[in-house]
């Protein structure tokens, strides 16, 4: 036996990190990043209102994608963004469909006949649409007790919306229903890239890609729509371009990102009561006094859908889990 042999087989030990808290930490930050999102969106109706006071619908939804399209352009060229890859393109290509053109231009045709606050309320089904559809898109599989609350607040949302239009629906409520469909794939999608890239190149990316079928609008629209241009209407414009289309979406995919689609998409439930808020402040809106309860039961759903979403996180027997080296085998070298 020489001095390198040993008769004592060499055992590898697989040490054990202790439990970190980045999971829940990366949680938390997910879902305030997410609930940004929520406030800046709660504000595009109330400005939208502002901006129609300047700006014709088809003007108002063009200028807006323009000016984000022209932020967004300004940070990835200072960044040195690569472009992404061509199989990116496609879910770009549904992101700007979705978010940047579908769901600004059809809110903005139903605004013409409707309130905001109608407009809010129809548009908290949003939340439910964007699980069903991430659901089936990704594969995710929220738990029972998830769906439950979700469905508990769309209900709350939809008996809301009928009591707030005394039981009947207002003529731009098809282009509401409409918006909800495209967004929804929308934030499905960016939901998706977000995983991949940051949120403000999902959303960046996408505001380049609409940015020509923008520019032949506006040239278009401008020519048939007046502008009269007032203090609320550029301020509108600004806000739903600046706040809503590029700010709000980059806080807001990051937080997807994050926490998953399905259980951010929940946390939109209460966006129509922000929005109500918003509409009573800023717009004089009457609001109903249904409210306040409406808000109540919105935000026990919400509790309830984040907690349930919490436990699926932790415990995902489908989530990827990383690999721990295998310990290698004994070993004893006997030599004579």
């Amino acid at each position: 036996m020489t001095a390198q042999d040993s008769a004592t087989p060499q055992v590898s030990i697989a040490v054990t990190s202790p439990p970190t808290t980045v999971a829940p930490l990366a949680g938390r930050s997910g879902t305030l990043l997410a609930g940004l999102g929520v406030v800046a969106f709660s504000l595009t109706f109330p400005s939208t209102v502002w901006g129609l006071e300047s700006f014709g619908p088809w003007s108002l939804v063009t200028l807006r994608s323009l000016l984000a399209a022209l932020i967004a352009g300004t940070v990835l060229l200072s960044g040195r963004v690569p472009v992404p890859d061509s199989r990116h393109w496609g879910g770009l290509a549904v992101v700007a469909g979705g978010v940047v053109v579908g769901f600004p231009l059809l809110t903005t045709l139903a605004l013409q006949t409707s309130t905001s606050s109608h407009a809010a309320v129809v548009v908290g089904l949003l939340p439910l649409t964007t699980a069903v559809l991430s659901t089936l898109r990704t594969g995710s599989r929220p738990p029972r007790t998830f769906w439950i609350a979700a469905l508990a607040g769309a209900a709350v949302v939809i008996v809301f919306t009928v009591q707030q239009s005394g039981g009947a629906l207002s003529s731009g409520d098809l282009c509401l229903f409409g918006a909800l469909l495209v967004c929804a794939a929308g934030y499905t999608e960016g939901g998706r890239l977000a995983g991949v890239m940051p949120g403000w190149q999902v959303i960046g990316w996408a505001l380049i890609l609409a940015a020509p079928l923008m520019v032949a609008g506006a040239a278009i629209a401008l020519s048939f729509e007046p502008v009269r241009p007032t203090a609320h209407g550029v301020i509108g414009l600004v806000w739903v371009a600046a706040g809503s289309t590029f700010v709000g979406l980059y806080v807001w995919y990051r937080g997807m990102a994050e926490i998953g689609v399905p259980r951010a998409s929940q946390l939109q439930l209460a966006q129509p009561l922000l929005t109500l808020a918003w509409s009573f402040l800023l717009l004089g809106e009457k609001v109903s006094a249904a409210a306040p309860v409406a808000a109540v039961a919105v935000l026990v759903c919400i509790a309830a859908t984040q907690r349930a979403g919490a436990r699926r996180h932790e415990a995902d027997p489908h989530a990827p889990r990383r690999r721990q080296p295998r310990p290698a085998p004994a070993r004893s070298e006997n030599r004579h």
